[in-house]
């Protein structure tokens, strides 16, 4: 809790928002906080009552917030793709919650709602689809070629749709060059990439937007370093 006080008055030192906190535990600030026994329940009603304009998740609960969400929002299905940034670039990643994109529909939907998502900063989308393997792999397991097999399903019903979109097999150090949104096989490999990148090497991770929905709702991680560009995130799609 402290770390999250300490970045959202910094996010509203620097402009990016008028922040209002929710939590469980007595909060010792100058903004406008609420104390509550349900903090990831009453964080999500308020987004729906508009009483604010936009939520950053902080660091509660990810399995409450997310149910809350399911319970008072009821979207179709809880997609989000994050923003990252390595040292070179910053980029867009889904799926990373471990149990979305499991599906070839559910990596369709990401790549149709990521590009929404990333249209509305004014950046035209390029999409590059990771596999299981190297196209030469083709034989060596059937996971792999299943694999191998969607990522070309998806990168063709994404560019069908005028979508720039490019399958890249396993070399995602290959896609990162020219693309700056990475679809993971699935949300465990993309979870992991997330944490390989953020917290065993120098990348950041800045928020990862729900898609498909009207409400501006911004996941982090409870692990993560700050939570200040998140709630710069918010609030930018907020006005977008």
């Amino acid at each position: 809790m402290e770390k999250t006080v300490r970045y959202a008055e910094l996010a509203e030192e620097k402009g990016y928002a008028k922040v209002m906190l929710v939590g469980s535990m007595p909060i010792d600030t100058s903004l406008e906080h609420v104390e509550t026994g349900h903090p990831e329940e009453v964080l999500i009603q308020l987004l729906d009552k508009g009483e604010v304009d936009a939520v950053v998740r902080g660091s509660l609960c990810a399995n409450k917030t997310l149910k809350a969400i399911r319970d008072i929002l009821c979207p179709q299905k809880i997609l989000r793709v994050a923003l990252l940034a390595t040292s070179e670039k910053m980029f867009f990643l889904a799926p990373v919650g471990i149990d979305e994109g499991c599906s070839v529909e559910d990596k369709i939907d990401l790549g149709f709602l990521g590009a929404d998502l990333i249209r509305r900063f004014g950046v035209e989308p390029e999409i590059g689809i990771l596999s299981g393997g190297r196209f030469s792999d083709m034989g060596r397991d059937p996971r792999v070629d299943k694999s191998l097999q969607n990522g070309e399903v998806v990168a063709s019903a994404l560019k069908a749709k005028g979508l720039s979109a490019r399958h890249h097999g396993i070399l995602i150090e290959d896609a990162i060059k020219e693309c700056n949104y990475i679809i993971a096989p699935d949300g465990i490999s993309g979870n992991l990439i997330f944490r390989s990148l953020c917290f065993l090497g120098d990348g950041e991770a800045i928020g990862a937007p729900l898609v498909g929905m009207e409400e501006v709702f911004v996941d982090t991680s409870r692990a993560g370093h700050s939570y200040d560009k998140a709630i710069c995130l918010a609030s930018s799609l907020s006005q977008s």
